[in-house]
């Protein structure tokens, strides 16, 4: 039992050294985080509509699992760390409901139409980089070029 703990704790130390804070901004955790829960809040929005993207948004997370458990499980432990248990549910379900409230009403440049084709493009992507790119973009307020779109 305690050679899992063990385990455990340094595949735990692993995920935050592989999800390091961006200078100045979000850490990649909470950035791919964030990116997961704007797709999936802005996904039920769309998904009454012509252009619902829930098939491309199930084809990102499916291809992109480990990374966003990983990021969610980084995230979790960080919270813990700087809030204790009972705290990093709280800090981690805010986290959520700012997000859901943040983009209940839509995304703040992109309709639906242009969200799935996002959706679809980071569903076949590889890596995380182009997850934390499209976080930067997406995550904006202002409109942004979205290069990294196919």
């Amino acid at each position: 039992m305690k050679i899992k703990g063990v385990a455990a704790s340094l595949a735990a130390l692993g995920m935050l050294v592989s999800f390091p804070a961006a200078a100045g901004g979000l850490g990649s955790a909470e950035k791919l985080r964030k990116l997961d829960i704007m797709l999936m809040v802005t996904g039920l929005r769309c998904r009454k509509t012509a252009d619902n993207f829930t098939a491309e948004y199930g084809r990102f997370t499916t291809n992109h699992i480990g990374a966003l458990n990983a990021a969610a499980q980084a995230l979790k432990a960080d919270y813990t760390r700087q809030y204790g248990p009972v705290g990093a549910n709280r800090a981690l379900d805010k986290l959520s409901v700012q997000m859901a409230n943040q983009y209940g009403q839509g995304h703040p440049w992109l309709n639906c139409a242009q969200l799935k084709q996002v959706t679809g493009s980071l569903a076949d992507m590889r890596g995380t980089a182009p997850l934390y790119e499209a976080a930067d973009d997406l995550l904006q307020t202002g409109s942004r070029s979205l290069a990294w779109v196919r």
